[in-house]
């Protein structure tokens, strides 16, 4: 057995981003959907603003987690 300790697939983490990011962005468009359905706002700017955060939210879990990939090299 190694005496190293067992460091977590790299690749397994890489592969993950796509779908948490594609989470984060789903969730924040639906919730200002949803805003825009219940307030009835014609131009959607709830559905505007709240993907926007959800893809600046999700950029920033995937630097943080590339960061800490390298980091750990």
């Amino acid at each position: 057995m190694d005496s190293k300790k067992r460091q977590p697939n790299k690749w397994l983490a890489l592969i993950t981003i796509p779908f948490q990011m594609g989470l984060v962005i789903f969730g924040f468009s639906y919730l200002g959907s949803w805003l825009d359905e219940t307030n009835s706002n014609v131009e959607e700017t709830n559905f505007k603003i709240f993907t926007l955060i959800g893809v600046f939210i999700a950029i920033y879990q995937v630097i943080s987690q590339v960061n800490q990939i390298n980091k750990n090299k």
